[in-house]
This record gives structure tokens, C-alpha cells and sequence, in this order.
């Protein structure tokens, strides 16, 4: 038994390897949001198709989110990781043969499915490898998560615009990166010694009585900053595109995938700012960023437009990481699963239903016209978690 728990700790690579994993499943979700454009135009979509394409990763991640971690506790992490790359790389092949809407409905939901798993996998295999310094594994999963995210959209930007079959080779490059990473996961030993035995079941979220303002003070942050991750990975590169009159891909790539930069560095550098302060601080940030794209926007202006995306990833990076970190420090260790739970349920929700109502919106007034208001709502949720948060600690 003492030899089978030493095991993990003679790895050095797998904390590294598992980090990475985590940062290109994120990736991965994002890949096609600068081809959304290009499906657009070649298929004839609209917005709404578009958002439903897009929404459907959302609820296939909720669903995973939800069993995964029970699996993980009685499988293992390897297998569920395994499992995880199995089906991205399996979505991504419905990707490159894709030929219908249909079928980038499926693929959707595959990534979804592989995503949430590769997360919830991916965060107790960082507490197994390193039980000790869980605050700072949240932290770098954070950055991977968005550099992930930023790496792989603009190359999938760079792939679709310069290179052949821009709707195909941009997958077949991540498929090659998914496999390498897969060997990684094949080679690494089970990080989770001590696996329980009992059912596999889906968790039931529910918020202990005693943190439920500062539940909806975390939670009301994540659901607005989400709503607008939804619809800036789905529709904001084609209308940056439109508003500046810049449609290389690379264009659209770039904005998103500085936006999700800035948030990893700020995530980076404000680890010593108090949890609670750094949400607040993000949340207000966020909304007076939200707003700024507005006029960014009618300014026609690429480097307005550019500017505008550093200014909203990185004042989402900390309202987010904030968020993330409060709930996680005042949450009780025994409902730390049910309560989570419950986060990830509200955030995904809140990534679809407003990503998709935008949508439904956008293919009646037109994306220009609906953008501002929805910007707007967004920025109310953003000042509203704020709130909370200065009642919270005036009351504390």
C-alpha cells in the first residue's frame, strides 16, 4: 500500500501534464469560435443556430460536471481523463467530416462532455498530486484554463485563415495535440490512491445555510461573467469583424484570445489580493468594461475594439478568480461537492440560456442592435454581485 501512494510523487511531469491537459481541453471549447464566422457564411446560419451550436457545449459540460466527479472518486482519474481526451478527439473527427448543422450539434455536445469531465477530473487529480497547495492549484488551473483558451483559438484563426480547408485542418492540428496529450494520461500513474467503493450517482447541488450569501455573492458574479464569455466566444468575433470592416479571421482570433490572456495574467499576479476584495474590484471592473465595448465598438476602430477586450479579460480574470476563490474559502470541506455543484449548474446555465436568447434576439433586430442591451444587462448582474459582496463584508 505504502508503495502504491508514493507512486504519483515519483512523476514529476504528471502536476504539469494534468495542468496542460486542463488548458487544452479549455482550448479545445473555444477552437471554433473564430470559424463560427466562416460557418455563417459557407452554410447560411444564422445568429440563433449559431448561439444553439454554441449553448449545446454548455449543457453537455453542466451534465458532465455533474457525474464526473463521483466517477472519478470510484474509477480513478486516469480513466475519466482517458475517457475525456477519447470523446474530444472524437468530436473533433465530427468536426473535420462535418457537413451539416447536425453534426456540429453532436460534436458540441461531445466537447462538452469531454471538457466538463477534463475539469472536474482534472482539479482532484491537482489535489491528489499536491494536497497541500490547493488554493495555488485553483490559481494556475485559472491561467491554464484561459491561456489554453487564447492559444488555441488564435491558431485556429491563423490555421483557417492561411492554411488549406480552413473548417478542417484547424481540428486536425488540436487532434494531433489532443493525442500527444492522451499518450501523456496512458503513461501517468493513478493519482487517486485511496479510491471509495459505492454507486455512481449525480450530484445533488445544494447550498449549506450557514454561506448562502456568500454563495449568491460568488455566484451571481460567475453567471454574469459567463453570459458574456458565452456570447463573446460565439458572436463577438463576427461582429468585431463587422464593426471595423477587418474580416481576417486573425482579427477576430485576436481579440478573444487577448481577452482570455489578460484574465490569465491578472489571475497570475493578483493571488495576494484578499479573495472578497479582488471579486468586488472585478465585478464593478467588469461592468464599467462591458460598457466600454459599446462605443468601442461604434468607433469602427480596430485598436478601440482590441483595447476594449484586454480591458473586460482582465477585470473578468479577476472578478472570476475572485469569486472562485472566495466561495472556495468559505465553503464547508464536507459540502464542498454538493455546493460546487450548485456554482457550476448556475454558470453553465447562465453561459447557455443568455447566449442563446442573444441569438434569438440578434436573428430579429440584427446582433448590433441587441449587443448594447444585452452588454447592458450583463453590466446590472456585474454591479448587483458587487453589492452583495460590500453587504457581506460590512455585515462581517
Amino acid at each position: 500500500m505504502t508503495a502504491t501512494l508514493a507512486q504519483p510523487a515519483a512523476q514529476r511531469w504528471a502536476y504539469p501534464l494534468v495542468l496542460v491537459a486542463t488548458g487544452v481541453a479549455l482550448g479545445v471549447s473555444g477552437a471554433p469560435a473564430p470559424l463560427y464566422g466562416l460557418y455563417e457564411a459557407e452554410w447560411n446560419l444564422s445568429p440563433l443556430t449559431t448561439t444553439i451550436i454554441f449553448a449545446v457545449y454548455a449543457v453537455a459540460a453542466l451534465a458532465a460536471v455533474l457525474v464526473t466527479g463521483r466517477i472519478s472518486d470510484v474509477l480513478g482519474r486516469k480513466p475519466v481523463l482517458l475517457g475525456a481526451f477519447g470523446t474530444m478527439i472524437a468530436g473533433l473527427v465530427v468536426f473535420v467530416a462535418a457537413d451539416s448543422v447536425p453534426m456540429l450539434v453532436l460534436a458540441r455536445a461531445l466537447h462538452g462532455m469531454a471538457v466538463g469531465a477534463t475539469v472536474v477530473a482534472g482539479a482532484a487529480a491537482l489535489l491528489d498530486l499536491r494536497p497541500h497547495r490547493g488554493a495555488r492549484s485553483g490559481q494556475l488551473s485559472g491561467v491554464a484554463f484561459n491561456v489554453g483558451m487564447a492559444v488555441t483559438i488564435l491558431g485556429s484563426a491563423l490555421l483557417a485563415q492561411y492554411a488549406p480547408f480552413p473548417l478542417r485542418t484547424p481540428y486536425v492540428v488540436i487532434s494531433v495535440v489532443c493525442l500527444a496529450i492522451a499518450a501523456g494520461v496512458i503513461a501517468l500513474r493513478e493519482p487517486h490512491a485511496a479510491r471509495v467503493a459505492g454507486r455512481i450517482r449525480i450530484a445533488r447541488p445544494s447550498v449549506p445555510a450557514e454561506i448562502r450569501g456568500d454563495f449568491w455573492f460568488s455566484a451571481i458574479g460567475v453567471m454574469a461573467a459567463w453570459s458574456v464569455l458565452g456570447v463573446l466566444l460565439s458572436l463577438y468575433p463576427s461582429l468585431a469583424a463587422r464593426q471595423t470592416g477587418i474580416h481576417n479571421l486573425v482579427f477576430g482570433g485576436a481579440v478573444v484570445a487577448a481577452t482570455a490572456l489578460s484574465a490569465a495574467l491578472v489571475q497570475l499576479v493578483a493571488t495576494r489580493v484578499p479573495a472578497r476584495r479582488a471579486a468586488v474590484v472585478g465585478d464593478v471592473g467588469m461592468a464599467f468594461a462591458l460598457l466600454a465595448l459599446i462605443p468601442a465598438l461604434a468607433t469602427h476602430s480596430w485598436i478601440a475594439v482590441f483595447l476594449a477586450g484586454v480591458f473586460l479579460g482582465g477585470t473578468f480574470g479577476l472578478g472570476f478568480g475572485g469569486s472562485l476563490r472566495h466561495l472556495s474559502d468559505v465553503v464547508p470541506q464536507h459540502r464542498r461537492g454538493e455546493t460546487m455543484s450548485a456554482y457550476y449548474l448556475l454558470a453553465y446555465t447562465a453561459m447557455a440560456l443568455p447566449t442563446v436568447l442573444a441569438g434569438w434576439a440578434a436573428n430579429s433586430w440584427g446582433l448590433s442592435t441587441v449587443f448594447p442591451w444585452f452588454v447592458s444587462a450583463a453590466a446590472v448582474a456585474c454591479l448587483v454581485a458587487a453589492g452583495l459582496g460590500l453587504r457581506g463584508r460590512t455585515a462581517g
